[in-house]
């Protein structure tokens, strides 16, 4: 939605992919590690596209990129890259070129840098990065970017945590997290050894977590847990970096919850109706997932979800 803003440089995706261990690291790297950071593969996602399973957050032009479903595409080119351009490999390209002749600095300077090189090229006057687990190294980007806004976009913690489940690239992490149980009562680390690498094979561990519909509540914890870390980073922010927006008031009325956003962080008047551009993309209230369920499960995951809820106001 923000994206419809011609001076903003919409990042989708980007940072949450990388290395957790090495992103926002205090040592310096030079430009070309930087790079390679941001070129390096996600494993897990490529398990996922290579057994033909929709994620519907790549944008990577398979069949007419340089790439195709299944390869190790590089993470920046899975979903940040294409949303701006037809021509995501000679992006990728640029960018290599231009991170591997930058100084050794740390990685939070490289991503200023990286930023402001993609702004230019594309005639942005400033960037905005979206990341649907981001929220669980909050302090990390406050830190790392003091005097940053923060948009917290939280939804019921059930309704979200049945998301997830419907989605294979969080099936997969999640159940591995969680060692939930995924096949004949079997958990994941009793499955055998994880190949993400290999080509898929009949019954192999990780085609059986994805084929498998695992206990809701391990999704729940999931998303309870997120919110809890994220909860935690709020005492190094001050109360103008923050705002919250319930994605149930978003989808229903997304023009006035827009603008909360566009007077949030300051993007001045809406010429050019960008606004009435991203609330049209709204297609709809999902349909709610949690009174389906059976009875046991729908309890076990508003337990799972309890104390998030209760830190959201959502109960």
């Amino acid at each position: 939605m923000l994206g419809e803003n011609p001076e903003t440089l919409s990042v989708f995706e980007l940072m949450n992919g990388l290395d957790p261990s090495r992103r926002f690291q205090a040592e310096p790297m030079t430009g070309r590690e930087f790079a390679e950071l941001l070129s390096a593969e996600q494993p897990v996602l490529t398990a996922v596209l290579k057994r033909g399973y929709p994620v519907e957050e790549v944008t990577y032009p398979f069949g007419r990129g340089r790439y195709g479903r299944g390869d190790a595409v590089p993470w920046m080119l899975i979903s940040a890259l294409p949303r701006w351009t037809d021509d995501p490999d000679a992006l990728f390209d640029a960018t290599v070129a231009f991170l591997t002749a930058e100084p050794q600095r740390p990685p939070v300077e490289h991503f200023r840098a990286v930023m402001g090189f993609w702004m230019r090229r594309l005639g942005r006057t400033h960037w905005m990065e979206r990341a649907g687990s981001s929220i669980d190294y909050l302090e990390q980007l406050a830190l790392g970017f003091p005097g940053a806004r923060f948009v917290h976009i939280h939804r019921d913690g059930p309704e979200a945590s049945l998301s997830m489940r419907e989605h294979h690239a969080f099936r997969l992490p999640i159940c591995m997290m969680y060692n939930a149980p995924v096949a004949s009562g079997r958990t994941v680390w009793e499955l055998g050894a994880l190949d993400f690498q290999g080509e898929p094979t009949p019954g192999d561990a990780v085609s059986q977590i994805l084929d498998a519909r695992p206990p809701a509540q391990f999704f729940g914890r999931y998303w309870c847990d997120q919110v809890v870390h994220g909860f935690r980073a709020l005492r190094v922010l001050d109360r103008d970096q923050y705002l919250e927006v319930s994605f149930e008031d978003l989808v229903t009325r997304p023009r006035q919850e827009l603008e909360r956003v566009r007077a949030f962080f300051a993007l001045g008047p809406d010429p050019d109706g960008w606004i009435d551009r991203a609330a049209a993309l709204v297609r709809g209230v999902p349909p709610a997932r949690a009174p389906e369920l059976p009875d046991e499960e729908r309890r076990a995951l508003q337990a799972a979800c309890a104390a998030g809820m209760k830190l959201l106001g959502r109960m």
